[in-house]
């Protein structure tokens, strides 16, 4: 037993907890089953891989050049508070699991997390893992076509899905708690990727992969309001020809005049828009504290500000980062999907027909229009920051300090979809609705399950809407909540596949949407043009 879960381990820590290597392996297996020859796969390994670092470059970027802004904001006004980030929400589970382990309950009473272990999440992510695959493999009856591929989000995911787990059911400790857990976690991974195939194909016109990460249910709710707003929006139009509006447009159909042309190149709108944005809190800090971090070694490299450099410089040089990583960024999606693409189409021929991968959230940054990632993440920035202007005002006994990832990957991201679907006026409403859940529904659940008292939860739109309404139907209703839980998981596909568009025959075009996507977007076209007829009623 301690040989498997060594291994288990090595495998999770090695490879499960490295994107790019699941990325690169199922290149290596999917071009292997295409018959290509060997130093083509093994280019096709190297590019996949090392464009999924890229991407990661590009990310871990973003995250460092917002660290001046979260360390001045909280230290400046001594705002001691929990950091809504994926990050900061696996460190609190470590820290959780070792005071309960310790006996230590001086911070919160976490006794529930007596039976848990650190290896135990690792454990739950392999085997939802597996059940994932197992699930798409039966979908003729689970209607299941995706697999979660990105590892360091299934890490933070087992371990905050251990601890909300725990919190409901105490006293489930050894196999039969790993047992339940992998249920819930592996049909969450499952069934929410597989909600982002129908936005995602939509939105790269087939480009043939989902989305596997801390949004799900948040991509296909807004695809879904966005595309009602676009209906609604057109039956108005119909009604009233004359009367149009710049909101109801895509971003890239807007032509901007004059000098506002600049806009429509993504670096120069990043960098200005940014610059506006972060320079204020930037001023709002002052120069004297950044100071004052930078000599206590708390800042460093370019966001370190020293004595005698200019502050204006300072500032635009950080702002001007963000446009900097965000074109890393999108050089390893352009480098990595293609290759990822091409290789699913051996696995999905040969081994799970149909099937197709859900990878990091960010590919989705290359796509669309280039301006929908930056406006959806001020939209939703504006409606954190609200959120927690409210708290402070209510005196909330938990104070949310806004992570990057959650600020900026959420809420770009649904924004880039809502202007697929519904145009500016989406891309402006949906992440910002987006920000006030993300603070409001972190700070409920944090402080019920006392993870707050560690210093962080994961914060992401699914953890901070699904999964509390998950643990107050488990927490409350017990077993039989658990079992509305699993049945609530598995009946969404079979719901997707009954709502699907048919085909000519009268018959389900669900399968399609992955196995021949031209074919099915004729049908859903169809579709849609006639519930915009039956709206004006034709």
């Amino acid at each position: 037993m301690d040989i498997l879960l060594a291994a288990v381990n090595w495998f999770s820590k090695t490879i499960l907890s490295q994107p790019a290597w699941i990325i690169g392996i199922i290149v290596v297996i999917g071009y292997a089953l295409l018959g290509k020859k060997w130093y083509e796969v093994l280019a096709g390994f190297i590019k996949a891989s090392v464009g999924y670092m890229i991407l990661s470059v590009g990310s871990s970027g973003l995250i460092n050049v917002f660290r001046p802004v979260i360390v001045g904001l909280k230290g400046r006004f001594n705002l001691s508070a929990m950091v809504i980030d994926p990050y900061f929400g696996n460190n609190a589970v470590d820290a959780g699991v070792k005071a309960a382990q310790a006996g230590d309950f001086s911070l919160a009473n976490v006794s529930f997390l007596k039976g848990a272990n650190i290896s135990q999440y690792m454990l739950l992510l392999l085997f939802a893992y597996i059940l994932n695959i197992a699930l798409v493999a039966a979908k003729k009856h689970t209607k299941l076509r995706s697999i979660f591929t990105t590892g360091n989000v299934q890490v933070q995911q087992a371990a905050t899905a251990l601890w909300l787990i725990m919190f409901c059911f105490p006293g489930l400790v050894g196999v039969p708690a790993l047992i339940f857990m992998t249920i819930i976690l592996g049909l969450y991974w499952a069934v929410g990727s597989n909600l982002t195939i129908g936005p995602t194909q939509e939105l790269t016109d087939g480009a043939g992969f989902a989305i596997g990460h801390q949004q799900m249910f948040g991509i296909f709710l807004a695809s879904k309001a966005a595309g009602w707003m676009n209906r609604r929006d057109e039956v108005r139009r119909a009604k009233n020809p004359g009367k149009t509006s710049v909101f109801d447009k895509k971003l890239e159909d807007i032509e901007l005049p004059g000098w506002l042309s600049m806009f429509n190149e993504n670096m120069v709108s990043t960098a200005i828009l940014m610059t506006l944005f972060f320079g204020i809190i930037f001023i709002v800090i002052g120069p004297d504290y950044l100071i004052k971090l930078t000599s206590e070694g708390t800042l460093t490299g370019s966001a370190a500000l020293v004595e005698g450099q200019s502050f204006v410089f300072y500032i635009l040089y950080n702002c001007f980062q963000f446009a900097v990583y965000l074109t890393i960024l999108q050089l390893g999606v352009r480098t990595f999907v293609a290759e990822l693409t091409v290789s699913f189409t051996g696995i999905s021929s040969k081994l799970l027909k149909g099937s197709v991968p859900g990878v990091d959230c960010a590919v989705t940054f290359g796509f669309g229009s280039n301006n929908a990632v930056t406006l959806g993440f001020m939209a939703g920035a504006v409606g954190q920051f609200i959120a927690i202007g409210i708290l402070l005002v209510t005196k909330s006994p938990v104070l949310v300090v806004a992570g990057f990832i959650p600020l900026f990957f959420d809420n770009a991201v649904l924004g880039v979809y809502a202007n697929n679907k519904g145009g500016l006026k989406a891309c402006l409403i949906i992440p910002f609705i987006c920000g006030l859940c993300q603070v409001f529904g972190s700070a409920l659940i944090a402080s019920w399950v006392q993870m707050y008292a560690f210093g962080g939860y994961l914060g992401m739109f699914d953890w901070a809407t699904v999964w509390p309404l998950f643990t107050v139907i488990m927490k409350y209703l017990g077993w039989i909540g658990a079992a509305i839980v699993i049945a609530f998981l598995v009946i969404i596909p079979q719901l997707q596949y009954k709502a699907a568009p048919k085909d000519e025959n009268g018959n389900s075009a669900y399968f399609l949407e992955v196995e021949d996507y031209e074919k099915y977007a004729e049908y859903r076209d169809a579709a849609e043009r006639q519930a915009v007829a039956k709206a004006e009623g034709k």
